[in-house]
């Protein structure tokens, strides 16, 4: 098992390349079941959740290849259609082939979805959008069984106790481009990760309008082909380094990031003090004065992400000052808070909000990411503490994010990989 070694106090410098967006390659890679022609997909980043769709991919009967950040995806075999549990447990994205396997092979065996360490992520939206098509579902063995032989378009509404859902919508979105009749998601996402896959299926012959509003509508038809797409570049990996040059107080430029994308982000960090320019292929953000505190509420899009959370809350121990975080998405997404309190941040967490008080410095310790974007916090608040952090079970980074040690060293940062 692999560990990193950071030694703080190097500012960030120079550009660096954002990849294709993870939360759009697993839908649009599970979306390749609705063809049976061959699909090349571009600026697919490499990362281990993105090998283990491929390897879903592989079990349901396609024949995939990856050539640098291009796939390529030809039909070996189009009567599988089980999901099995060794592959889908280890990622809990698997579930997004189940609408594509119901839409296109009618039939759907999908292992069940584990729990996962940032708190309760149900799939009652899945389940209830995909029963409005007229999907037969039921739970035997720890399997989702899905029978659609007869799916039909119909008005659905995706709401749920914390908005809607990015993988829900995307679930019925894929079931319903080939269902009869005309389909309405009602709160539907409007991520552009969802926008991204509408675009996919659009250049495969789908009808959709809408996407990137709570309304979509879908009308079916009879079959898709293949096509060449590009992914977008991954929203909060620009803001990783966004906030990374942050609390380095660095000078970076982020390469093909998406400015339209980061609104959120980039309105509370400008409000923190933070030179961020729009260019034409990236975003330059620069470190210019001391940051102000601020307060941040997680939404769904177009609010502050709740996947740059973590992130936010490493530069805020070093900004001084008083900062509020409220967790609107997953309450319970603190676990690294106690992390960061053994490098010597000031966090007093209250229910779903965190008060940080700012501190001069952080001191480097070991410590242990517990989930992905915990994990990137982690590596921004060892970016600045004094001594050398340690950090194990960075597995959970390796999920999503492309070289992230090779990137940041080649920024300047003092960081390593090595072996546990």
């Amino acid at each position: 098992m692999d560990k990193l070694l950071i030694r703080g106090g190097k500012k960030l410098k120079g550009s660096v390349t954002i990849t294709g967006a993870k939360n759009a390659a697993l839908p649009l890679l599970a979306a390749t079941i609705l063809t049976d022609d061959v699909c090349v997909l571009k600026n697919i980043p490499t990362l281990t959740d993105v090998g283990t769709m491929i390897k879903i991919l592989t079990r349901l009967g396609k024949n995939v290849t990856k050539e640098n950040d291009v796939v390529t995806v030809r039909s070996s075999n189009t009567n599988k259609y089980k999901a099995l549990y060794e592959i889908v447990s280890t990622m809990r994205g698997s579930i997004c082939v189940l609408g594509p396997l119901i839409g296109k092979r009618k039939k759907a065996e999908v292992s069940f979805p584990g729990g996962c360490v940032i708190g309760p992520r149900p799939i009652d939206l899945h389940l209830k959008g995909l029963r409005d098509l007229g999907v037969n579902l039921k739970v035997k063995g720890g399997y989702l069984i899905a029978r659609g032989e007869k799916i039909r378009g119909n008005r659905i509404y995706l709401g749920g106790h914390f908005g809607s859902s990015v993988l829900a919508t995307a679930n019925v979105l894929m079931a319903a481009v080939l269902a009869r009749g005309k389909t309405i998601i009602e709160n539907a996402a409007c991520e552009p990760e969802i926008v991204d896959l509408a675009g996919f299926l659009k250049k495969m012959g789908a009808m959709i309008r809408g996407e990137g509003s709570h309304r979509i509508e879908i009308s079916g038809v009879k079959k898709l082909h293949g096509c060449t797409y590009s992914l977008i570049p991954d929203r909060i990996e620009a803001g990783t380094y966004m906030l990374a040059t942050a609390i380095t107080k660095g000078n970076v430029f982020l390469k093909n990031a998406s400015y339209d994308n980061l609104l959120a982000l980039i309105d509370k960090l400008t409000e923190a003090g933070l030179n961020i320019e729009r260019r034409k292929n990236g975003i330059r953000v620069r470190y210019t004065k001391p940051l102000r505190p601020i307060d941040v509420t997680t939404f769904a899009y177009p609010g502050f992400p709740t996947d740059l959370q973590a992130q936010m809350m490493a530069l805020m121990t070093v900004t001084e000052g008083i900062s509020v975080i409220t967790e609107k998405i997953y309450p319970e997404r603190f676990i690294h808070v106690s992390e960061l309190s053994r490098m010597g941040a000031q966090i007093v967490l209250e229910g779903p909000n965190t008060i940080i008080k700012g501190v001069k410095r952080l001191s480097g310790a070991p410590v242990m990411a517990s989930d992905l974007r915990a994990s990137a916090a982690l590596v921004l608040a060892g970016l600045v503490a004094k001594g050398e952090t340690e950090i194990s079970r960075i597995y959970h980074l390796d999920r999503g994010y492309d070289n992230l040690e090779k990137k940041l060293s080649r920024l300047g940062a003092d960081i390593k990989r090595v072996k546990e």
